[in-house]
Parts: structure tokens; C-alpha cells; sequence
């Protein structure tokens, strides 16, 4: 199996890397599998981040006391993972062993087996046991099927339909049927997030120069990091705004650069842009599309796009259409995640943000336009292609 070649991280994403084990409690093996990185690496992270020589957000290495307060922090956090596994295993608590096997052999790519098998009262052993007999390959009854859609629904947080749990569920190696799925979701009223419109966040009216629409909506690319898809939108909470600027890869639909701010300036679209180079280091001659907002029509963005080799594409005046990829990742952002939150801080929106596109959405999510695999899925297929072909 082709591997992906070597990525570079930012140091904000090696930040979120140690909390998400120093704070939240998670496993390393968890962490490591959720982000794409081997444990090993996230070992390093963890040894500079103990040792202060990993600078924070504001420069200012972390202290012992820091770091005795995350261990504290850590043991709730272990808590809340079980009372999280209770709740995603919804409906199969009371059911027969055979049924909780099932959902354990799902949910332990995201937990701990031996957290799993406690909350739902099995022994390890009995896993494997089951395991060892032929595992999840046997004919599922309805209400055996049923308890895995609620766990793949759950996973997801509700963003997911009847094709993308049909998807997973078939490359999990279920053999089920869409329509028994469909049949079932409907039965028990089990569905995909309700869709709500959102506003669009971008000024267009100024006198700065814009570029052309080179892309011209022509959103399917033959290889990645050859068209790049820029964007911004703002998240709420209750002490204010969260701007949200991000860069996406259209041949993998994968959210390559990002970065958050308080404010809406071009500082912000420029670190997503140096996020996405640093991570994918593209060839010379990228196209870059955005729509003709300030902040990417500013003589700073358009410089930058000139440094890296890039070539700057924007769409029509008051065309949304144009922009279309952008606008159905920020639909899918809202309408899966951002639209069922109350944030209190922008830390807090930050996390969840950070959660959604580097966990979820980037690794987990299947996407219809590349055929319902995930982005992560997308390009290692992609590399692998450009390898026997070359």
C-alpha cells in the first residue's frame, strides 16, 4: 500500500496534537490514528511541548505548572471520553453481546478497546473471541444493523445521510443493502442534519484590482495541488466573531490551510495561504481561486501568490456559483457542527474547529465528489497513481 509522502506540521497543529492527549485525555494511539501521524511523532511533539521547547499561539513556552494543570485536567477528561462512548453507543447498552462486539469493532478506530468494552460491560477477551469466530462479516439481524447506524450516526455527530452511512458501513465490510439502510433510518426516524442557508461574509465592494475567472467553474482537476480554493467565514460566539479563512485542494477536497482570528484581515487569509504551501509545497503554476474579497484582492496576498508561483483566479462579481466547492464545505461546516454549538470563547469554537476539519472532515468525512472517500483516502490514491505512472 502506497504511503503518503512526508507532511510538515505547523506548530499550532503539533499544539493541538499534545492537547487533545494532555487535556482532553485522549489516547495517543487514538490521537496519532484520528490526525494521520504516527505515534511515534506525536511522542516528539509531546517530550518538546513537556520540555517548553514548543512556543504557544503567543510565543511563550509552557511551564511545568501548565503541564501539571493538563495532567489534572486529564483524568475528567478520561470521564467524559466513557460518557461519550455511552452515548454513541445509543440503544445497544440492554442488547445481546453479539450486538455490542458489533459496535465495539466499530467505534474502536476513534477509542480505546479496553474503554469501549468497559462502558459496555464485555470482556476483551470476549472480543476477540467473537472476532476470532468471523467478527462483523456475519448476517447482521435488523436490530444488529440498526445499532451500528446509530453508531456511524453518532460518530458523525448527525452529519451523516443514508448513501455516506451506507458507504461506511460497506467499508467496514458489511454487507447491507442502501435501501434496508434507508429503511430502517426511516423507521426510526433517523436522519442527516437539517440544511440552513447562511450569509456570505466576503466585502467586495473596493477599488482594488481583481484577477479574471481563469478556473471558470471547472472544479475537477486531474491530480492534487494544482488548484487551490480559497475562502472566508465567520463562526459565533458570545464574546464575538470567530473569522475562519481556508484554503481547500480541489482534486481531494481536503482542507489543506487554515487559520483564525478575531478580526477579518488580510493577515488572516495570508496564514491560511503560508499553512497550505508549508504542509503541500506545490508545484510552480497552482492556480488559486477566490472570490474578489479585500483581503485576497490586497497588493500583500497578491504578492505572495507571485512569490510561490501561483496563478491568482477570482470569480465574477456577486457569482457565489463560481466559488462553489468553498461554499459546500462552509454549508457542511455550519450545518454539521457549527449551527448545533453554543461557543462560549473563541478558544473554545477554535477546538471544535480545529476537531472538525483536521479529525473529521479531512480524515473521516466521505465526500460524493470523489466518489464517497475521504479526502485523506483521495490523495494517498492520487500519490500512488503519480508513482506507477511515473
Amino acid at each position: 500500500m502506497y504511503k503518503i509522502p512526508r507532511q510538515s506540521y505547523t506548530t499550532e497543529f503539533k499544539q493541538e496534537a499534545v492537547r487533545l492527549v494532555e487535556v482532553e485525555g485522549k489516547t495517543p494511539a487514538q490521537v496519532a490514528r484520528d490526525l494521520g501521524i504516527s505515534e511515534q511523532t506525536l511522542a516528539n511533539w509531546r517530550k518538546a511541548h513537556k520540555a517548553g521547547k514548543m512556543a504557544t499561539g503567543s510565543g511563550k513556552p509552557v511551564t511545568p505548572e501548565q503541564m501539571e494543570l493538563s495532567r489534572l485536567r486529564a483524568e475528567n477528561s478520561r470521564l467524559k471520553m466513557e460518557l461519550e462512548i455511552l452515548g454513541k453507543s445509543h440503544g445497544v447498552f440492554r442488547e445481546k453481546v453479539a450486538v455490542k462486539y458489533a459496535v465495539i469493532d466499530q467505534m474502536r478506530k476513534h477509542y480505546p478497546l479496553q474503554s469501549l468494552c468497559k462502558v459496555l460491560s464485555v470482556s476483551t477477551s470476549g472480543f476477540a473471541d467473537w472476532q476470532a469466530c468471523g467478527g462483523p462479516t456475519h448476517w447482521l439481524s435488523d436490530m444488529q444493523l440498526l445499532a451500528l447506524i446509530r453508531s456511524v450516526h453518532a460518530e458523525c455527530q448527525g452529519a451523516y445521510g443514508s448513501p455516506r452511512i451506507f458507504q461506511e458501513l460497506k467499508s467496514r465490510g458489511h454487507p447491507v443493502s442502501k435501501t434496508r439502510i434507508q429503511r430502517l433510518m426511516q423507521k426510526h426516524g433517523i436522519r442527516a442534519r437539517h440544511k440552513r442557508r447562511y450569509k456570505a461574509t466576503t466585502n467586495s465592494k473596493h477599488s482594488l484590482p481583481f484577477a479574471s475567472n481563469v478556473l471558470d467553474r471547472q472544479f475537477s482537476t486531474r491530480a492534487p495541488d494544482t488548484v487551490w480554493n480559497a475562502d472566508i467565514t465567520y463562526i459565533p460566539t458570545r464574546e464575538g466573531w470567530l473569522y475562519l479563512a481556508v484554503v481547500m485542494d480541489l482534486h481531494t477536497r481536503a482542507i489543506v490551510g487554515w487559520a483564525m482570528d478575531e478580526r477579518m484581515t488580510r493577515e488572516l487569509v495570508i496564514r491560511a495561504l503560508q499553512m497550505a504551501r508549508f504542509r503541500r509545497k506545490p508545484k510552480p503554476g497552482l492556480l488559486h481561486h477566490s472570490d474578489r474579497g479585500s483581503q485576497y484582492c490586497s497588493h500583500d496576498y497578491r504578492a505572495l501568490l507571485a512569490e510561490y508561483g501561483m496563478q491568482a483566479s477570482m470569480s465574477r462579481k456577486g457569482n457565489c456559483w463560481d466559488n462553489a466547492p468553498m461554499e459546500s464545505f462552509f454549508n457542511s461546516l455550519k450545518n454539521e457542527r457549527v449551527f448545533h454549538r453554543s461557543y462560549v470563547t473563541r478558544i473554545e469554537a477554535r477546538k471544535d474547529l480545529f476537531d472538525y476539519i483536521e479529525v473529521f472532515y479531512n480524515r473521516k468525512r466521505r465526500h460524493s465528489s470523489i466518489g464517497y472517500q475521504t479526502p485523506a483516502q483521495r490523495y494517498a490514491e492520487s500519490m500512488a497513481e503519480q508513482k506507477m505512472a511515473a
